[in-house]
């Protein structure tokens, strides 16, 4: 999974580019996936009936979706392809608060899925930043994710930002309507012109984690926007 601190609109201050972490490798502040092997189609396989990642690639909102002046992320465009990874299940015994100012945030919860597709769109003009990913999971983990991820933005309560090195307030909230069940979370900080949110919906078996800071409500809007139009996609592909 590439992973991309996302640049925020600073008070008084140029905006900075995104520090991106290659595909295939990770550190402290980020991380990644890459494909494994494709699954065989044995009644005992694991992911049977899971979307890969070249199907979940077709259910992102496509480049219409996004208003004008924004474009895709040729770097931050990943997905796992036809191939299954080998997913891990153990949630993180202490989250890492500031993954959440990454594309990959979803990651917090230290629970991976086995299929994954995601892109970026960036304002030319503005610089706001809109993600969008989808993950797939085994069995039950998609629901164990979004009660990992309730208990990671109950434990970070703030981080510091690593471009302004200021410090990020972050609050978070369930919120109905979309899916079987989603999670809201804004992130605001002084030194910014305009916070972030991030919306995680399940449907089924896969996870959509979204991040906007588009606009001037903290990014709410397009991001419950285009997570209403993945969720219904998924559930058309389903």
């Amino acid at each position: 999974m590439h992973f991309a601190f996302r640049a925020a609109r600073v008070l008084a201050l140029a905006t900075l580019p995104l520090t991106l972490t290659a595909c295939g490798s990770s550190d402290s502040s980020g991380s990644s996936k890459s494909a494994g092997h494709a699954s065989s189609a044995s009644p005992d396989d694991p992911n049977a009936g899971l979307l890969t990642g070249a199907q979940l690639k077709k259910a992102l909102a496509p480049a219409s979706f996004f208003a004008s002046g924004f474009a895709v992320d040729p770097s931050g465009a990943r997905d796992s392809g036809d191939t299954y990874t080998p997913p891990s299940t153990a949630p993180a015994a202490k989250p890492k608060c500031d993954r959440l100012g990454g594309t990959a945030w979803i990651d917090i919860t230290g629970i991976t899925g086995v299929s994954f597709a995601q892109n970026d769109y960036v304002s030319k003009n503005t610089s706001e930043d809109i993600g969008q990913e989808i993950d797939a999971y085994r069995g039950e983990t998609a629901a164990r994710v979004m009660e990992a991820l309730e208990k990671a933005v109950t434990a970070c309560t703030s981080f510091t930002d690593s471009q302004t090195h200021s410090k990020v307030k972050v609050t978070g909230r369930a919120t109905p309507g979309l899916g079987d069940g989603a999670y809201t979370i804004t992130l605001t900080d002084s030194a910014w012109e305009n916070g972030t949110t991030l919306v995680a919906a399940r449907v089924g078996t896969n996870v959509v984690s979204v991040m906007s800071t588009d606009g001037h409500d903290d990014g709410a809007a397009t991001a419950k926007k285009l997570t209403k139009r993945i969720v219904t996609a998924l559930k058309q592909t389903s």
